[in-house]
């Protein structure tokens, strides 16, 4: 019967413990870089009505975390909380939930007679985003994990 054996650089196996140890870092700031990307894309393509309004000021990105049924780290970008609508021709303003209000112009409404005008989705440019994480990728591993 054949053997082989075969043994590792001492200096492989020391960077092979810390990506190991810096694995949820390294995802972390991963997911954190693409994340960056779709907000800024999404500032961009956000329609013009929100540009003027309180509801900018809701959108924001997450703390990373992990999920509890996969491990996976994840960073999102949303518009979260509430925020003020502009005056009526009463002077009254609404606190209106601003998730409610994206949706609807992403999605539009059928009960409103609302048509839908995509930004969110058209934000998400995979090639862009992958560049983003991969770039992250080499310089929190320390070029250790290049292509």
């Amino acid at each position: 019967m054949a053997k082989f054996k075969m043994e590792l650089p001492e200096q492989v196996l020391k960077d092979f413990e810390r990506i190991y140890g810096d694995t949820d870092k390294i995802f972390g700031g991963m997911t954190k870089a693409g994340a960056e990307v779709v907000y800024t894309r999404v500032k961009a393509n956000v329609p013009a009505a929100f540009r003027d309004s309180d509801i900018m000021k809701t959108m924001r990105l997450s703390k990373q975390y992990k999920t509890p049924t996969d491990d996976g780290i994840n960073t999102q970008v949303m518009f979260d909380g509430y925020f003020y609508t502009k005056p009526d021709k009463y002077g009254k303003r609404y606190l209106t939930p601003a998730p409610l209000v994206c949706n609807m112009f992403e999605y539009g409404s059928s009960k409103h007679k609302y048509p839908k005008h995509p930004f969110f989705r058209k934000s998400f440019n995979k090639a862009a985003i992958e560049k983003a994480m991969l770039e992250a990728q080499k310089s929190l591993s320390g070029g250790l994990l290049d292509d």
